[in-house]
């Protein structure tokens, strides 16, 4: 059996790892697997060091698509997508998530009759306006095979009408992450170079477009920043594309009192959220983590789709209102529930297994 795997941003690449990692497990050696990058995070802290660090196969086919709007991305990496399924004549196609690259590959294969697997199907913000959500419904209509994080997940599908081939198979980030901390190990060197001392910073990613793209989101988010790094150090890893925004925006001189870096590797990002006092984000993958890693998080969006980590009271949703950050950061607490919504780690082997049933 062969599986064309498409990847094009950091969280795919994480995702994609733990089921490359599970491939070469002596039950699934009749799998082969042909890894193709869009190009869409192109900058080597945001796609070369995450293969290297994660251990994950050289991708056979680089694309090279990056920029521009969303159709036009999306358009040329639906053609090269095309090309490379012509070529590889594949069993399956496999996406992750919610992005350009994930509906490009998706609509390439289904419309070449090729059958389409979703890693992390069934997420719902229930905003249409985010891309995201575009992305993440459309794919979910034309896969064959839906693998679900969450019962949530299984349930926003049997909603909508969809329950042939829905499998709640648990998060492959959560294998990731359960492998990073008992072989991989993390980074402490992130905090050593950076003069960091545990507990005593804040961590703080802001990327999605809702909130990039948007003057006064963005701007309400910085003032937050700027208002809590007057009582602990703020770190902020960079996303380019947020930084140029910030730029055109003329926000830079409200990042003069936060720890601006670059992007991190997975291993230093692991450390980082390990060992902060709490999160800042707008990122899917983030607030995940901190959950993961029990550290108190503030998401900077009006909703999210991993309601589990709301209910559970280790992610508060704010919006981008830099008052309402501002309080729930001064008043957060540590809740004493944990529970176990994202499976046991064992998401990687149930999602081949599916595949090889099918």
């Amino acid at each position: 059996m062969k599986l064309v795997t498409v990847v094009g941003a950091r969280p795919q690449f994480i995702k994609a790892a733990a089921i490359s990692r599970a491939l070469r497990e002596p039950q699934y050696r009749h799998i082969d697997e042909c890894i193709v990058h869009t190009g869409q995070h192109f900058d080597a802290n945001m796609s070369d060091v995450f293969f290297q660090e994660l251990d994950i196969p050289r991708p056979k086919y680089n694309l090279e698509i990056s920029g521009g709007t969303h159709g036009r991305m999306t358009g040329r990496m639906l053609m090269a997508i095309e090309e490379v399924l012509t070529s590889e004549a594949p069993d399956w196609l496999v996406v992750y998530g919610d992005t350009n690259s994930t509906l490009a590959g998706a609509l390439a294969a289904a419309k070449m009759h090729i059958r389409v697997a979703h890693v992390e199907a069934g997420l719902r913000s229930f905003n249409m306006r985010m891309p995201e959500e575009i992305n993440r419904v459309v794919v979910d209509r034309i896969s064959t095979l839906l693998f679900c994080p969450t019962t949530t997940a299984v349930s926003n599908l049997a909603a909508e009408g969809m329950t042939a081939g829905v499998h709640h198979t648990g998060d492959v980030m959560y294998d990731v992450a359960l492998y990073q901390l008992a072989h991989a190990g993390c980074d402490r060197r992130i905090l050593e170079t950076s003069g960091l001392t545990e507990g005593a910073y804040a961590l703080a990613t802001c990327h999605r477009a809702e909130n990039t793209d948007d003057e006064r989101r963005l701007g309400q988010i910085l003032k937050a920043m700027d208002e809590l790094s007057q009582k602990i150090r703020i770190v902020f890893p960079l996303h380019p594309r947020t930084r140029a925004l910030i730029g055109k925006y003329g926000l830079s001189r409200m990042l003069s009192n936060l720890m601006v870096m670059e992007p991190v590797s997975f291993s230093e990002m692991v450390e980082l959220e390990r060992c902060a006092e709490f999160i800042l984000t707008d990122s899917g993958g983030v607030q995940k983590e901190a959950f993961f890693y029990q550290v108190p998080c503030i998401t900077m969006r009006d909703e999210t789709e991993w309601v589990e980590t709301v209910e559970s009271g280790w992610n508060h949703l704010t919006g981008a209102d830099a008052l309402k950050i501002v309080s729930t950061a001064t008043h957060l607490q540590r809740p004493s529930q944990t529970g176990a919504p994202y499976g046991a780690g064992k998401a990687s082997q149930s999602i081949l297994d599916r595949l090889s049933e099918y």
